[in-house]
């Protein structure tokens, strides 16, 4: 793991802290309690003092999005997510087959948690290069939501791969069709993202393996 990498375990999904210098970015920022996850992740790795500066989302769940507004506004910090997703910042997202139940859970958990519509300051696209923790690439990965993405670093070989597969709670699986906006394109999106040359890569839904042990197993899938 890179020592400028935090990863900060919340509720059901992780999200990542990138040191770039003196300031901070986030990949993600969690779900139920992921703003003191991340306060007492920080304090941990002594990095409390530092500015967070932006925040990338891979897309637009709201296990992803949740704290997103509140965490900008209490940092003064951009957000930068997937155009292809902007249905989903501003809540009105639409889904149609097997899809639909993961449109019945965010339509519900939005409400019960107010969380607010919002549209990013920076809508990213397949192939956008962010001068980020050494460049950052944005890879469309869509399937999961329309815009659904990844950020890799070419410098580590490393792919922030969000939820194109998980390997927790209940072992290696490809997301299945009923959390899925387009479940074939979420099944191509695996082939496109091994296409890269990849030390490892990290989920969203994990374990602890590090991120060689998670490209074995994204490996494994694509099979």
């Amino acid at each position: 793991m890179p020592p400028d990498l935090l990863i900060v375990r919340t509720f059901i999904v992780q999200f990542f802290v990138l040191r770039d210098g003196d300031t901070l970015f986030l990949i993600d920022t969690g779900f139920l309690g992921g703003c003191g996850a991340l306060k007492k992740a920080l304090k941990t790795r002594g990095w409390d003092h530092l500015p967070i500066r932006g925040i990338l989302l891979t897309h637009g769940h709201l296990d992803h999005v949740l704290n997103a507004p509140s965490l900008a506004r209490e940092h003064a910090a951009w957000i930068a997510g997937p155009e292809g997703d902007l249905e989903h910042f501003e809540n009105r997202a639409r889904y149609t087959g097997w899809g639909r139940v993961a449109g019945i859970s965010e339509w519900i958990g939005r409400r019960v948690l107010r969380m607010p519509s919002f549209r990013p300051d920076k809508l990213l696209h397949d192939g956008d290069e962010l001068p980020i923790w050494g460049g950052l690439r944005v890879v469309a990965l869509p399937g999961h939501t329309h815009g659904h993405c990844g950020f890799y670093s070419a410098q580590h070989q490393l792919l922030f791969s969000g939820d194109l597969f998980a390997t927790a709670p209940f072992g290696p699986q490809i997301a299945p069709k009923i959390l899925n906006q387009d479940n074939a394109a979420a099944h191509r999106g695996i082939h496109r993202a091994l296409e890269l040359p990849l030390n490892g890569v990290l989920p969203c839904h994990s374990d602890e393996a590090p991120p060689e042990r998670q490209l074995e197993r994204l490996r494994v899938l694509s099979h």
